[in-house]
């Protein structure tokens, strides 16, 4: 996934657990302070999911909760680019000496995630292979079709993908490494942005199609006018995971803050729903139980 938290987790877990255990004490002991904003952390460039702007799917629902709770909405921006650690560390676990927490919530981690206390998953996504039409591939409709293609077809396309990502492992698994043209998942450069690999790349030619999280897949395939783009959601396989729930962060510790962040997901979820789908997010079924995946 784009700017992924899992595995970045998964490499620094004994630091993450350390750290919520020394802080649970405060937590505990400011869990029932009044609210006076929904302080949400984000990153400041990183449509579909949130921007300066607040032109984001996370703006859109930290908007809509704070409607819900009847608080105003502020942001604390950090860019995940340094990786998803320091993020966490630079805006939801920063806080220094008799100074509260810039922010309170983080709007999308990974259910599974475990460098916070994440909600109950609020949508599921997959990732998703975009391609402009009138270019020979008009017939292809699902990933079956794709496969399909007449193998000289297929051998001579160049499918951009985010390195690291779950794209490269299903190009592996499928045969189509060395048609994988890779871009770099971390970008120093602060004009960076997840979708330019679509309204750059892919529109000028310099790759045939790419394999993206869903999310960003469907939000900058509608806002390209020419050429038109076709988007078909991928399945997972043994071995190649590419769909996630997706659920929203929040301190350890802090049991009914997260408590009422889920009451808030289950309230608002046709709204939640409509928002994702304005964005044309693929959804799969309804988020699973956590313990089903």
């Amino acid at each position: 996934m784009k700017k992924s938290f899992a595995g970045l987790a998964l490499r620094h877990g004994a630091e993450v657990l350390l750290a919520a255990v020394m802080l649970l004490p405060a937590l505990a002991a400011a869990e029932g302070a009044p609210r006076k904003a929904l302080r949400v952390c984000q990153d400041p460039n990183n449509l579909p999911f949130s921007n300066a702007q607040g032109e984001g799917i996370e703006n859109r629902i930290a908007e809509l909760f704070g409607k819900a709770l009847g608080l105003p909405v502020t942001y604390y921006s950090f860019s995940q680019r340094a990786g998803a650690i320091a993020f966490l560390r630079n805006t939801l676990r920063f806080k220094l000496p008799d100074q509260d927490y810039p922010c309170d919530i983080v709007m999308a981690v990974p259910v599974g995630f475990d460098g916070i206390s994440v909600t109950k998953p609020y949508y599921r996504s997959t990732y998703a292979l975009v391609f402009p039409k009138g270019k020979g591939m008009d017939m292809v409709v699902s990933e079956d079709d794709f496969l399909r293609l007449d193998p000289a077809r297929l051998k001579s396309l160049r499918i951009g993908v985010y390195d690291r990502s779950p794209a490269s492992q299903w190009l592996n698994r499928h045969g189509l490494v060395d048609q994988g043209v890779p871009f770099p998942m971390m970008n120093a450069d602060p004009e960076q942005y997840p979708g330019e690999i679509i309204q750059k790349d892919l529109v000028a030619g310099k790759v045939d199609a790419v394999i993206v999280w869903g999310p960003i897949a469907g939000f900058f395939a509608r806002r390209v006018q020419t050429p038109s783009l076709t988007v078909v959601p991928l399945k997972s396989e043994p071995g190649v995971r590419l769909d996630y729930q997706m659920a929203m962060g929040v301190r350890y510790g802090e049991r009914e803050w997260k408590q009422q962040i889920e009451g808030l997901i289950d309230s608002q979820a046709a709204q939640i729903q409509a928002i994702l789908k304005d964005y044309g997010v693929p959804l799969l079924d309804a988020p699973l139980d956590a313990s089903a995946r």
